[in-house]
């Protein structure tokens, strides 16, 4: 294996990783062929193997039943519908269907099937897509050039696999570290949303006693 080489290449495959833009998504209500086939074209730049799915209808179904996903109506998922599981896809890699509803419960609430609501959301977000991975292939160059420096003193034959063990090591580090702190913002927000949830339990039990005593 050629470090430099697999290098070159991994760039390249990034440099063709794209994401879907809103305008891309049918503004027509679609069944579920019809979403599982729109997803596979759109995103099978993200797949690892070729026979790997993107997504299929028993993932839709289980989104659905876990509260991730609104039901759809009468058999169609709309444009939100749509949104919603482009972020759902990305998510699922890395975190948890509790962590994942956590995150997308409030904005469901808020902003699905709103006439300026998913899609001013997924636009704005995704609008930092171009700094963000010019950021990402600077990082990675400095990690690699630095990783590469590794081992001077090992033998030969066993330097190129140490330094991308290196590499390796560098890269999951990160997304460790990150996961971490992507769980703890998620703990917090599932522990505010438990203590706003009780507060309101506890009002409304205020109010019908002030209410039942009223009405004796």
């Amino acid at each position: 294996m050629n470090n430099q080489e697999t290098f070159e290449q991994l760039m390249r495959d990034l440099s063709q990783m794209d994401y879907i833009r809103s305008r891309e998504i049918p503004n027509i209500d679609l069944y579920m062929d019809q979403v599982t086939t729109f997803m596979e074209e759109h995103l099978k730049s993200g797949k690892r193997y070729e026979e790997d799915k993107i997504l299929t209808k028993t993932m839709i179904n289980n989104y659905t039943k876990n509260r991730l996903l609104p039901p759809p109506e009468r058999k169609k998922y709309s444009k939100d519908h749509m949104l919603l599981l482009i972020f759902i896809y990305y998510f699922k890699s890395y975190l948890s269907i509790n962590d994942i509803q956590t995150i997308l419960d409030p904005i469901t609430k808020s902003f699905f099937g709103k006439e300026k609501g998913m899609k001013e959301i997924y636009e704005e977000i995704f609008s930092y897509e171009k700094q963000e991975m010019k950021t990402l292939r600077e990082d990675l160059q400095r990690s690699f050039q630095q990783a590469m420096g590794a081992f001077p003193h090992a033998p030969e034959a066993d330097q190129e696999y140490l330094r991308m063990f290196t590499f390796i090591c560098m890269l999951s580090f990160d997304v460790y570290l990150k996961k971490q702190i992507i769980e703890s913002i998620i703990d917090k927000m599932r522990n505010e949303a438990s203590e706003k949830e009780s507060a309101e339990k506890e009002t409304g039990k205020k109010e019908g006693k002030k209410e039942s005593g009223k009405s004796e």
